[in-house]
This record gives C-alpha cells, sequence and structure tokens, in this order.
C-alpha cells in the first residue's frame, strides 16, 4: 500500500464507457476517493460499492470525486453500474497497470487487494485503508473523510432552484 504524502501514480485508462479517466485530470476538479477492488458482481464488492453509491451525495458535497478500479472490462463495469446504480465512475484495468502502480496487486500476483485512497488535488495520498474482507472499514474510511472535509469548511451549498 502506497504511504500518506506519496505522489498518486498517474493513470490513463478506460472507464465503463470507454473514455479515457486520467487521474491528473480528475483532480482538477475535485480530490478524489479511489478505490480498488476484486471484481463487479462479488458479494463483498457489491457491498462496498452499494455502500459508497448511498454515501454519494454526501461525498460530492464535500467536493470529491470517486473512481472505482478492477481488472474487468468495459462491458462487466456497464452491467454492474446499472444494475447496482452506481453514480461513480469504474475504469478497466485489465493488465493490472493502475492496480500495481498502487500496490494493490494481490499476494503472487492473483487477485486485487481491496484498498481505498483518498487523495488531493495536489495529487498527494491524504489517507489510505486496505482491509480485504472488512468491507465495512472502507465506508467508515470515506465517512471519516467526508466528516473531516466538512469540519475544515469544505462543504459545497446546495444550490437554490
Amino acid at each position: 500500500m502506497l504511504n500518506v504524502g506519496d505522489v498518486a501514480p498517474e493513470f490513463i485508462l478506460p472507464d465503463e464507457s470507454g473514455d479515457e479517466v486520467s487521474l491528473i485530470e480528475m483532480l482538477q476538479d475535485s480530490a478524489v476517493i479511489l478505490y480498488f477492488y476484486p471484481a463487479d458482481f462479488t458479494p463483498g464488492c457489491t457491498k462496498e460499492a452499494c455502500s459508497i453509491r448511498d454515501l454519494h451525495d454526501e461525498i460530492v458535497s464535500v467536493g470529491l470525486r470517486v473512481i472505482g478500479i478492477s481488472p474487468q472490462d468495459g462491458e462487466s463495469h456497464r452491467r454492474f453500474k446499472e444494475e447496482h446504480g452506481l453514480p461513480f465512475t469504474l475504469v478497466c484495468d485489465p493488465d493490472k497497470v493502475a492496480i500495481k502502480m498502487y500496490d494493490a496487486d494481490g499476494p503472487l500476483g492473483f487477485g486485487v487487494r481491496r484498498i481505498t485512497y483518498l487523495v488531493s488535488q495536489g495529487q498527494k495520498i491524504q489517507d489510505a485503508v486496505q482491509a480485504n474482507v472488512q468491507v465495512g472499514r472502507h465506508r467508515e474510511f470515506i465517512e471519516k473523510a467526508v466528516m473531516l472535509r466538512e469540519a475544515a469548511g469544505l462543504k459545497i451549498k446546495a444550490k437554490a432552484e
């Protein structure tokens, strides 16, 4: 796992629609919650993705954006997003390029470690958590990041309609 203070490595990979996603471009608008997960539609990954989905309004309200990365292809990611109503970007990394750069490759190259990073707009790792089995720790990590950003006055006021 990368350490707090490390530079978050740049990647350019396709998302579920085939559009290129660049970490540096994503960081221009907001800090990023970058989470690595083993596979679409598995029980733990579905639970994790849905918990992030359920927090998404709060995440966005404090100026954060979410990117999920796993080895599946765009078709799998598209179906996963549609079936579970996921409002965030899923990046395809079948060759494990970003997965390896972020030290999320599984033991002996098998699978993917479940790691969540908070990356600042300055491209620095601000915090991280790894919990392969305890999926709830990732939700707690994200809730803490949201709370700390709210306490720092980073809550975005809703626009009047």
